[in-house]
């Protein structure tokens, strides 16, 4: 094999692992850009999992990367490490699908309408087509298409020169003797772990295999532990990605290694228990592209069935390999949502976003109800809690900010666009509440350590501005997660209620003191709780106009703040009036 073939080879190599690449993100694209929540959030039981993750390893081409994909909703808090067993298992099964494709190779020409049959004819015609799509196309579908066709083209073409580079080792002794060795099974086995580690896709390891194949030096006794190994081998890019994952993510990245192990022990042991006893006739059967497929699948089929059954036992023994030490954060396990994988499928990473918001919407929300008990019911515990709650709700805004950021420079569609626009402005407004519910934990704190007790005019007032403000706050907080722009058309006329009732309040309150009811030192602290309890109207406002603004397909950044009060409804007045005579001072 002269330096020529050699450098054929790996030219051969590299076009294959481009054209697969390009041929898996053409077919997820045509698959839509929902294909990764379908994975999610149907795989509620085992057989469900193996189908998907089948189904969407054989789309995108790779069980690494279906397997990786589940790693992040497993660390993000998706998905169950148990639901994630069946999904791996159907990836390893999946990825057998491209040795299938790559038995086209095998197709030979003969003369008439025979050539058209050949491998080459097929290529060429399937990459003419395809660089037409891609050059002619003016829709994304349509250069999807011509993704995958030329993918496709790529990939023939590098099998076709790799089978052409290796094609004069068939009269080559030393490699016939390299291989032979390779019939040992713990020899077979560790290069197939050894070289599917350095090239990272197991559909490519088996794909050189049925190129050497084409030599006629391949026996079964020399096939059936490289793909053994091979199984193996493609676990270490899962294994990567979940150094940084949570303990949940590690767990389910190490089962793909568990599942491949156990298949091999299993049929390793019996095939070559078996083989002693009976000595097996088609050990030294040459292996053809379409022989090694078959072998590939069937090993990986057989491993699945067998251990499909054993999912809960799995689950149990990584959770007992792998376990968790500490306590979990539960707002560190929202914030997990998070994933960076996520970022190149930005229908997940908004998705994630709003989960991740709503936690932070219900986290300030508690926040802000804690502090106004408080006021009647002072603790010293309670408001520690309310200061650790609104460093929470700090972490959040940090969090989310960055991540929505990250979604911005994707490639969006207008609904996207608007939809993190408006989870952006929102993360601000439930940051403010809370730090408006510490600032009103601090009023309930000068209260119980002064002694301040307010007149019972004043006590009155508080209590009905108070029912409003949590009226609102639960309100806008119900909207926003449950996404309904009706009710978030109440929001705005109970905002006006609350301002009129801090007007009329502050009125009263100067009257009060002209009078000699109340004094100055109660009147600071009531105006500071008055300010406070206006503000939390206003962001509650803030949230429920973005909602409406994005349900009307009008989000507009330059608009958001001039339109905070014109959005005035025939249904303003009804509410109003309602709100007018529910929470009136007298």
């Amino acid at each position: 094999m002269s330096i020529s073939d050699v450098i054929t080879l790996l030219g051969g190599v590299a076009l294959f692992l481009f054209g697969m690449s390009l041929m898996g993100d053409g077919l997820k694209k045509v698959a839509g850009n929902k294909l990764e929540l379908v994975l999610y959030r149907l795989s509620s039981t085992p057989l469900r999992g193996v189908l998907l993750g089948t189904g969407v390893t054989a789309v995108i081409q790779s069980s690494s990367a279906t397997s990786v994909m589940v790693v992040g909703f497993v660390n993000s808090g998706m998905m169950q490490v148990k639901q994630a067993i069946g999904v791996v298992m159907g990836a390893i099964l999946g990825t057998s699908i491209t040795g299938w494709i790559l038995c086209l190779s095998d197709i030979s020409g003969g003369s008439g309408w025979v050539d058209l049959l050949s491998t080459a004819t097929l290529t060429g015609i399937v990459a003419v087509v395809g660089i037409v799509l891609r050059m002619a196309g003016k829709k994304q579908s349509t250069l999807s298409v011509g993704n995958i066709l030329m993918g496709f083209a790529v990939l023939m073409f590098g099998m076709s020169s790799m089978s052409g580079a290796v094609a004069p080792l068939k009269e080559s002794e030393a490699f016939t003797g390299i291989l032979t060795s390779f019939s040992n099974p713990f020899l077979g086995i560790l290069v197939g772990i050894v070289f599917t580690s350095v090239i990272q896709s197991a559909s490519a390891a088996v794909g050189i295999l049925q190129a050497l194949a084409i030599t006629g030096a391949v026996t079964y006794e020399v096939a059936f532990p490289i793909i053994m190994g091979i199984a193996i081998g493609a676990a270490v890019p899962v294994l990567l990605s979940a150094l940084g994952a949570n303990i949940h993510g590690r767990r389910t990245a190490f089962v793909y290694l568990l599942i491949d192990v156990l298949g091999v022990v299993i049929w390793a042991t019996v095939f070559y228990t078996a083989n002693a006893i009976f000595h097996f006739p088609f050990m030294a059967a040459t292996m053809t592209t379409v022989s090694i497929a078959f072998l590939n699948t069937l090993f990986r089929l057989a491993t699945v069935i067998v251990l499909v059954p054993f999912i809960g036992l799995m689950e149990r023994f990584v959770c007992f390999l792998i376990p968790d030490k500490n306590g979990a954060d539960p707002a560190k396990l929202e914030m997990d949502r998070l994933e960076e994988r996520f970022l190149q499928h930005p229908a997940l990473a908004i998705e994630q976003s709003r989960e991740v918001t709503s936690a932070m919407a219900n986290t300030a929300c508690r926040n802000l109800m804690d502090s106004l008990d408080l006021i009647t019911t002072y603790s010293e515990k309670g408001f520690q809690l309310i200061q650790e709650l609104e460093t929470t709700v700090d972490r959040f805004e940090d969090k989310l900010g960055t991540y929505l950021m990250k979604i911005t420079v994707k490639s969006l569609n207008t609904r996207q666009s608007e939809e993190v626009s408006k989870y952006l402005h929102t993360i601000s407004d439930f940051e403010r509440i809370s730090d408006h519910a510490l600032n009103i934990a601090e009023c309930a704190k000068e209260i119980h350590e002064k002694s301040i007790v307010f007149s019972g005019e004043a006590s009155h007032e508080l209590k009905v501005l108070e029912t409003a403000i949590r009226d609102i706050l639960s309100l806008a907080v119900n909207t926003f997660i449950e996404n309904n722009t009706e009710d978030a058309r109440r929001v705005e006329p109970l905002e006006e209620i609350v301002d009129t009732l801090c007007d009329e309040m502050k009125s009263h309150h100067i009257d009060r003191l002209q009078r000699g009811v109340c004094t100055l030192n109660q009147g600071f602290v009531f105006n500071d709780l008055l300010t406070n309890f206006e503000r939390v109207a206003d962001h509650c406002s803030n949230i429920a106009l973005a909602l409406i603004e994005l349900q009307s397909d009008s989000f507009d950044t330059h608009e958001y703040v001039r339109s905070l009060k014109q959005v005035k409804d025939d249904s303003f007045a009804k509410y109003y009036d309602e709100y007018k005579i529910k929470y009136s001072l007298q």
